[in-house]
């Protein structure tokens, strides 16, 4: 069993950054096994898009649509997934560290009798056993886990293995399903946010916390994130205060996200909120306390009230980008 697959998740039929993450990613697993790195795609996706995949290696998209897969739901995905996995003789299964993968991976895992590891940070160490490295003890440690089944569930934590290219012939094939797998929920409708950066698609993102007093000195937030094309978001206090709408809301009990760049203005980083957003390539905080535990997190501090300094620091963005 030395193939791959890669559930490759779409989103309104386009694939997002993180999607080609695990392509790039299944793709060296297979290279390691000796063997071919296979994706499933699950609903209606263009050609184009499903081509796009042969960049970062995937040699063959297996797909399935129509009435079972128009909108997401568990059971016929994971039996779909499954029944890819078995197909196509893959060992290893691999999907994005999202929402939906936690609702359909255990699925598979108990239909493979495979051992499974969410949010990996890397490439197996060894192949014999099979070894991940994945983050614990919400960010504060590492460890090696060692998966002894014959078939293996890996999914990729956002941000944490890079996009890279391998490009590769791809040959795109109908998967046929079963229509027992049929779920008895009906989906009536399905409503999402628009017409702003969502979390788990941003790169940037700033995030206010107490230390803005109130919902009316959002503004200077909102401000930063425009000039820097970032997504915002909040620490729980302020969403349960409702100063702010609970789906910006990050931290161990809301979003989990890894931007390249998360600016913290005003969040004294609670270990609840840090385990959120630990993934992060950078931090900066802002924070009148020198103490806050969120300057340990930190790769680059102010000690202020973000209050004053937000402003300066927006004119001093502002300027930059003019001159730029």
């Amino acid at each position: 069993m030395n193939n791959v697959l890669i559930y490759t998740e779409n989103f309104d039929g386009k694939f997002k950054k993180s999607i080609y993450e695990i392509a790039s990613y299944g793709s060296e697993i297979a290279r390691q096994l000796g063997g071919q790195a296979i994706a499933i795609s699950l609903g209606d996706v263009a050609e184009g898009e499903l081509k796009s995949l042969g960049t970062f290696g995937i040699s063959k998209v297996l797909t399935a649509s129509g009435d079972l897969f128009d909108t997401f739901q568990n059971l016929p995905y994971a039996a779909a997934i499954a029944q890819a996995a078995n197909q196509e003789n893959a060992g290893v299964i691999i999907f994005s560290a999202s929402n939906i993968a936690k609702a359909i991976a255990p699925r598979v895992s108990v239909k493979l009798k495979a051992g499974m590891v969410f949010a990996a940070t890397g490439l197996p160490s060894n192949l014999n056993p099979f070894t991940v490295p994945k983050k614990v003890f919400h960010g504060k440690a590492f460890a090696d886990v060692v998966v002894g089944s014959e078939r293996k569930i890996i999914s990729l934590s956002q941000n944490s293995f890079g996009l890279r290219e391998h490009p590769a012939d791809i040959v795109i094939e109908a998967l046929p399903t079963e229509t027992s797998t049929a779920s008895a929920i009906r989906v009536i409708d399905t409503q999402k946010a628009s017409g702003k950066i969502l979390l788990n698609d941003a790169e940037i993102i700033v995030s206010g916390g107490r230390g803005l007093k109130s919902a009316d000195n959002w503004q200077p937030i909102e401000e930063l994130a425009e000039i820097l094309g970032a997504a915002t978001a909040c620490s729980r206090p302020v969403s349960d205060e409702g100063w702010r709408p609970h789906s910006e809301h990050v931290g161990q009990t809301g979003k989990i996200v890894a931007p390249n760049l998360y600016f913290a203005l005003g969040i004294s980083g609670a270990i609840q909120h840090l385990a959120g957003v630990s993934s992060s390539k950078v931090i900066v905080a802002i924070n009148t306390d020198k103490d806050a535990p969120i300057f340990e997190a930190a790769d680059y501090g102010i000690v202020g009230d973000v209050q004053k300094v937000l402003p300066q620091l927006n004119d001093a963005f502002r300027k930059f980008k003019a001159e730029n």
